[in-house]
């Protein structure tokens, strides 16, 4: 897959394409359903499949202070949509300058001059342009103008739950991993850096992985989970995951902790993710280290039997 830094980065030359667009952010059910119908009518028309998203999320552009926390980051979000069969990754740099530019030079700059766009796919809630002006009728009345052709691709739901990266940002803060993990079609990830903590899982007898993860990472309720860590190069491990402040020992600071099952090594200064596959319990307070370490096994063990 290629990955173009702005559509001003298409080459000279640059054929007809079928384009997809949006923030794309979670790459879920709802996204791989648009993007893989995109790159499907492209084989089928034999030119390129394009997917344009952005960075950083616009919300953040138009209304600064609430930018929506992230359920992949942008490294995660290009391995998704690479693996979708993508054959150009286009991240437009989502400026102020940007964001003011009408619908209609939106559609004419990016899709027909840039990228030759001969078919773009979008969802039903598509909206684009200064002000999120524009709509699918527009785009498809531009479309007429322009000589390329609109298909809609309808929302994706489940048991009556449309799937959205709305929805899915409101399980993982809810603790619901597995109702993010159904809507997502894989597990909620988080990602970060090891960093040191206060040691006291190792005073404990159940060493740590303290992760300083991103300010706007999506990072699940407090409580204890299951999930699997998955670090570079190496195989998954199954870890008791314990997010929130160590109410037992009154602590301030949110903390996302990691105990690797089975694992001596150090990891220190090490990039790992949690693939949270289940909500465990919620944080509690302890009046005595005995009954906390007893927790502490018990979870273990059903982190051992939840990850397999």
């Amino acid at each position: 897959m290629q990955r173009w830094r702005g559509y001003e980065a298409a080459p000279g030359g640059w054929g007809r394409s079928v384009v997809t667009i949006g923030v794309f952010d979670g790459v879920h059910k709802g996204h791989q359903a648009t993007i893989g119908h995109a790159v499907a009518r492209a084989r089928e028309l034999g030119v390129k499949s394009v997917v344009v998203t952005f960075d950083p999320h616009p919300a953040e552009v138009v209304r600064p202070g609430s930018h929506p926390a992230v359920l992949t980051e942008p490294a995660r979000k290009a391995e998704l949509i690479e693996a979708l069969g993508v054959d150009v990754l286009c991240v437009v740099p989502f400026t102020p300058e940007f964001s003011r530019l009408p619908a209609e030079a939106f559609v004419h700059d990016i899709l027909v001059e840039h990228l030759h766009a001969a078919l773009v796919v979008v969802g039903d809630n598509f909206r684009f342009g200064h002000r999120a002006a524009g709509d699918v009728a527009l785009l498809e009345r531009l479309g007429r103008t322009f000589g390329f052709g609109v298909e809609g691709a309808p929302l994706v739901a489940e048991a009556g739950t449309v799937f959205s990266s709305t929805y899915i940002r409101s399980c993982v803060d809810a603790g619901d991993v597995a109702a993010a993990a159904a809507a997502l079609g894989r597990p909620h990830r988080v990602e970060g850096v090891v960093v040191r903590g206060d040691q006291r899982g190792r005073e404990l007898g159940y060493p740590t992985a303290n992760l300083l993860t991103h300010r706007y990472a999506a990072v699940p309720a407090d409580g204890v989970y299951a999930a699997r860590l998955v670090r570079r190069g190496g195989q998954p491990l199954a870890a008791a995951v314990s997010i929130g402040t160590n109410p037992t020992f009154s602590g301030r600071e949110r903390r996302v902790e990691a105990y690797a099952l089975d694992f001596t090594g150090d990891l220190y200064g090490e990039r790992l993710a949690l693939d949270f596959v289940a909500h465990l319990r919620e944080q509690r307070t302890y009046d005595a280290i005995e009954p906390l370490v007893a927790q502490i096994a018990e979870d273990v063990e059903r982190t051992r039997r939840a990850v397999g």
